[in-house]
């Protein structure tokens, strides 16, 4: 019994024992429990925290994009949450010292970049873009990194930690297998049913510790992946609404999006610029600001050909082109309209879509070449006539000169031949205005001081134009000379200064300007045949009756003339608008009616010292040399060779160039080429000349021409060299010119 009761003594003891063992146990599997539920909470927390960093970070980077205001409000949220988060994080991880201090220095960057994000959103707000860039270009990657660093290490502390108490959970059930081990003599079936117990409660456990560790995982895996997808898709959509919206508002063409009565429901900036839209208005409204009309300008557009009514027709178009025209006078407007209708799920029109482009300054242009290339048409005919018509006054002009000699014995007569002479010379006159405006002068240009020449134009200026016309300049200081022919000038200040003084019948006032100028790209652009570049502006200004578009249209035409008959030639500014396009410059003129008229002349600037004006050439004496007269006119041929025999020179003739070829290589001997510039045949006067000097080297020439187009003038000038006599011209021209030629003078 003893031992017995020894054996039970000791029996129960170890049973003792291994009751106060299994209550130790038991105890100690519930506290792991509560570290694995505590260890997932804070690995939670952690998971939760990533999103709302990212949604931080992302919010601040938008709203420093777009500038959108529901970017910033998102920040503020997203920052308004994370730190208290942080706070709670810290309190679940107070006992673990490694953790809290990752967590505490997670903290601190966090707290860290909220300020710079704030600092960011507060500069972006203020329109500081520069210091935004600044910013932006700051951005510490290194603490981002950091913060994601951190949180990966409290992650691995928590699963080291898992890891731990599942060792030691495996320790504690080997020591209780020891002590069932040790009393199974006494206590076989309770040994073995605690034994099984133990041991059923360690598997339990550790399936539990597993099962929890790979859902955790998992779940860390499977969050984590949504929520980069979320993220990354909300910022897609966000970055994209926010672009949208800011190439919706920069479009240069105005777009309206109206309803199926007429108001508009949504419109972007450069509808109010260009339609004068304002919020509220409806479709109505704003066609009470205009009148309409068909691309035309003339055709009123009758209300269901607008544009809005056709799109809410179901009609769709495109490049529809209008002309408005402001009621409050301003200038018309050319509009292309495209027009879609905008349908619901079942099919029906919802409304319209409309887009207005300005085709304004592209028609303005469009005009501008058209009045161009009709006065270049016009300038070619009236050049190839002004030709036909100097040979006949050649003639003319050389025959009633010899006839009034001639006639001094006969007053009567003399008297009937001198009133040809000047109706010839009148004549003449017109037909060297018509060569003006065809840009087929000869010019003699120099450098010029513009301001000089025009005060003493001025001066000629106030006794002509008389007492009611008040004559004043506006003369900048520095204005730079001019390369141009100053007679030339000199004749288009006078015809500018005529017509001012026609226009202001009751009198008014005359002003003349100067000015440096640069005409640029744009300039140049909207203005066909301009060269960008510096200019010498010479504006004539007057405040007479002013003119309409339609005379502004054809003020350049030669002959055409808003004065009664007998009072204009109409070849004023015509030759006003070919000289200065023949001297490389440019025109503009500004009228409007019942304020008067502006004139501008853009001269090109002159290079070097202004140049004196050339000295008179003073007549010279009769010759006896052999001269070769080329001309294809049988009448000017005759008449010439009459004048030059008078004179003591041996003529030659021959009707084109091949036929003076001809006599030349046939041996025929002469000291001057006089020949035609224009010649039919196929060969030009410049191109006998070239091969006459081939056979005869040294030989002089002499051109003579009512029309040189650019056989020997250039840009405006005679080539270097060479020596022109226009048609018509007199005895006494063509005695001093041959003189000249045969003695080597320069043009």
């Amino acid at each position: 019994m003893p031992s017995q009761r020894i054996i039970l003594g000791i029996g129960l003891a170890i049973l003792l024992v291994i009751g106060a063992a299994s209550i130790g146990l038991d105890l100690k599997s519930r506290s792991d429990n509560a570290s694995v539920d505590r260890a997932l909470g804070i690995l939670s927390k952690i998971s939760d925290m990533r999103p709302l960093l990212r949604r931080t970070e992302s919010a601040a980077r938008a709203f420093a994009i777009s500038g959108d205001q529901e970017f910033a409000r998102e920040y503020r949220e997203a920052s308004d949450t994370i730190l208290p988060a942080l706070a709670t994080l810290i309190e679940a991880v107070k006992a673990n010292p490694t953790e809290k201090q990752l967590i505490e220095e997670t903290k601190a960057l966090v707290e860290r970049q909220i300020a710079i994000n704030g600092e960011l959103i507060r500069l972006r707000t203020a329109g500081d873009s520069a210091a935004v860039a600044a910013l932006v270009g700051q951005e510490d990657r290194a603490a981002t990194a950091a913060i994601a660093g951190n949180l990966e290490k409290a992650v691995a502390e928590e699963r080291r930690l898992l890891f731990a108490r599942r060792a030691e959970s495996e320790t504690n059930g080997m020591f209780l297998l020891a002590i069932d081990l040790a009393g199974v003599a006494l206590i076989l079936i309770l040994a073995t049913v605690l034994t099984v117990s133990t041991r059923r409660s360690r598997r339990q456990l550790q399936d539990s510790l597993s099962a929890t560790q790979a859902t955790n995982e998992a779940l860390e895996a499977a969050v984590a992946e949504r929520t980069e997808h979320l993220v990354a898709a909300h910022d897609e959509l966000r970055l994209s609404a926010a672009v949208l919206r800011s190439t919706f508002h920069s479009m240069a063409e105005a777009v309206l999006v109206i309803d199926p009565k007429g108001e508009i429901l949504l419109s972007n900036p450069a509808a109010e610029k260009m339609l004068r839209y304002r919020p509220g208005m409806t479709v109505e409204l704003l066609r009470s600001l205009s009148t309409v009309f068909h691309a035309d300008g003339v055709t009123p557009l009758l209300v269901q050909d607008m544009p809005a009514s056709r799109a809410l027709r179901g009609e769709a178009f495109d490049a529809t082109e209008i002309v408005v025209r402001p009621v409050s006078g301003n200038p018309p407007v050319h509009l292309m309209i495209s027009g879609r209708p905008l349908r619901d799920a079942a099919g029906a029109i919802s409304g319209a879509a409309l887009v207005y482009h300005d085709a304004t300054a592209s028609r303005e242009t469009e005009h501008k070449l058209l009045q161009s290339q009709k006065l270049d048409a016009i300038g070619k005919l009236t050049g190839g006539v002004a030709h036909d018509f100097n040979n006949m006054l050649t003639v003319i002009t050389g025959t009633t000169e010899t006839l009034v000699a001639s006639l001094a014995h006969e007053p009567g007569l003399q008297k009937t031949a001198e009133l040809i002479d000047q109706a010839a010379e009148r004549c003449s006159e017109l037909i060297q205005h018509l060569l003006a405006f065809a840009r087929r002068q000869p010019l003699q240009p120099r450098n010029v001081d513009i301001n000089a020449t025009v005060l003493d134009i001025a001066k000629l200026l106030r006794p002509t134009l008389g007492e009611q016309i008040e004559v004043n300049s506006i003369l900048e200081q520095e204005t730079a000379t001019a390369h141009i022919d100053a007679s030339q000038l000199a004749n288009s200040l006078l015809n500018m200064a005529i017509n001012a003084r026609d226009a202001m019948p009751n009198g008014g006032k005359l002003l003349l300007e100067t000015r440096n100028v640069v005409l640029d790209e744009a300039y140049a652009q909207a203005n066909p045949g301009v060269k960008p570049g510096p200019y010498v502006m010479l504006a004539v200004s007057d405040t007479g009756a002013g003119m309409s578009r339609d005379v502004l249209d054809k003020v350049f035409e030669p002959f055409f003339t808003t004065k009664e008959v007998g009072k204009g030639s109409g070849l004023g500014l015509s030759m006003v608008y070919g000289f200065v396009k023949q001297s490389g410059g440019h025109i503009r003129i500004y009228s409007e009616i019942g304020h008067g008229t502006t004139i501008k002349l853009y001269l090109p600037p002159a290079r070097g010292q202004i140049e004196a004006a050339p000295a008179a050439v003073a007549p010279l004496p009769h010759g006896n040399e052999t001269i070769m007269v080329v001309e294809d006119d049988a009448l000017v041929r005759n008449f010439v060779t009459a004048q030059l025999q008078s004179l003591g020179y041996r003529t030659v003739g021959a009707a084109n160039g091949p036929a003076a070829l001809n006599l030349i290589e046939g041996g025929q001997a002469f000291d001057l080429l006089f020949t035609d510039v224009i010649m039919p045949g196929g060969m030009s006067g410049r191109e006998l000349a070239e091969k006459v000097l081939k056979l005869r080297p040294g030989i002089k020439v002499l051109y003579t021409s009512g029309y040189t187009d650019n056989a020997i003038v250039h840009q405006g000038r005679l080539d270097p060299g060479v020596l022109l006599l226009t048609k018509p011209y007199r005895k006494s021209q063509l005695a001093n010119m041959i003189r000249r030629a045969l003695t080597g003078g320069a043009a």
